[in-house]
């Protein structure tokens, strides 16, 4: 992959992602700093602490105005959000801070614990501030922190405590979307095109590494999506990359979400039942689906496979694979 594409891929600059995973490979950053789950792959920007998927969805249902969330391999990160974590100087200098006056005998929440315990622990460490020294909570709207030594802490309070309630954004899940393969797509240069997708989901936007040269590309690639309580269809389009001028599009597709969503939620522990269908999007003339789109429990995980005739092009197709994750899996 060259240089551009791996730039453009990020979202940001080779050195602000070098910068980052340099920071994620501390010993205290290898263990998510809420309930000690491995390998996280998720940060509270604003905080300055990584986190496992399970509480990244905690921390989305407390507002951007507490908790910044971004995936540290899929989100565009700015270089002052990379300069504010490696500031804080990961889990350890953040905990020491944010658990300092932990009750004596107070359980933190582990890997496997239910979403109930994990919420109630991080809205009182985050949202209600309990475990922090008295003199460091932010007493309405304004911050006391400046008798901290730290002035990283001083300022991420500061940033936090100014911005506007109305940010916030109730999650109800996340979205597991594997992109799979594209078939017979438009040829938007001499002979070819050089292909990639591109997600979007509300205020996200996901993107997959581009092809050369390649009509019939294979991506098999997931991606991550948190989905509002108020949630609208997930956007599809393909471009097609040039390196001199913008990106012509190749097609796109908008998928509805309700019957994934609306089934998933019906049944409620997908690990209780074996395989079965539960639910469907039909094909309409109003869908770009090819062929009806079951949603179904397939080891005890709710999927829904749909091939896509993309849109407003003279041909492609595109398959997909959804995959709905409650918050407290």
């Amino acid at each position: 992959m060259s240089t551009n594409n791996y730039r453009l891929e990020l979202g940001r600059p080779a050195s602000g992602r070098r910068r980052l995973k340099d920071l994620l490979l501390q010993n205290d950053n290898r263990f998510c700093a809420d309930c000690k789950a491995p390998d996280p792959k998720w940060a509270s920007a604003n905080i300055g602490v990584f986190i496992c998927l399970k509480c990244c969805g905690v921390h989305r249902s407390l507002g951007t105005h507490i908790s910044k969330v971004l995936s540290v391999t899929l989100d565009e990160w700015s270089d002052d959000e990379v300069d504010a974590m490696i500031e804080v100087g990961g889990n350890s200098s953040a905990n020491s801070i944010y658990e300092a006056y932990i009750p004596e005998g107070y359980t933190k929440p582990g890997p496997d614990a239910g979403h109930e315990q994990r919420s109630k622990f991080i809205r009182s460490k985050y949202e209600l501030q309990e475990f922090l020294k008295p003199s460091l909570r932010i007493v309405s709207g304004k911050s006391s922190i400046e008798s901290s030594s730290s002035k990283s802490f001083m300022d991420s309070f500061k940033s936090t405590s100014s911005q506007r309630m109305e940010g916030m954004v109730e999650f109800i899940g996340m979205l597991k979307v594997k992109v799979i393969k594209g078939t017979n797509l438009a040829i938007r240069d001499i002979k070819s095109s050089d292909p990639y997708v591109v997600l979007n989901l509300g205020h996200q936007t996901v993107q997959t590494t581009i092809i050369k040269s390649n009509l019939n590309p294979v991506w098999n690639e997931e991606h991550m999506l948190s989905v509002p309580e108020q949630y609208g269809p997930l956007k599809v389009k393909v471009f097609d990359h040039d390196t001199f001028s913008a990106d012509d599009i190749m097609g796109e597709a908008d998928i509805d979400l309700q019957s994934l969503i609306t089934s998933a939620m019906a049944f409620g522990d997908a690990g209780m039942f074996g395989d079965m269908q539960i639910g469907k999007w039909l094909k309409s003339d109003d869908n770009a689906l090819i062929e009806d789109s079951t949603v179904n429990i397939v080891d005890g995980k709710v999927k829904q496979m749909m091939s896509l005739k993309l849109q407003n092009v003279e041909s492609g197709e595109l398959d997909l694979e959804l995959e709905w994750i409650p918050l407290d899996q």
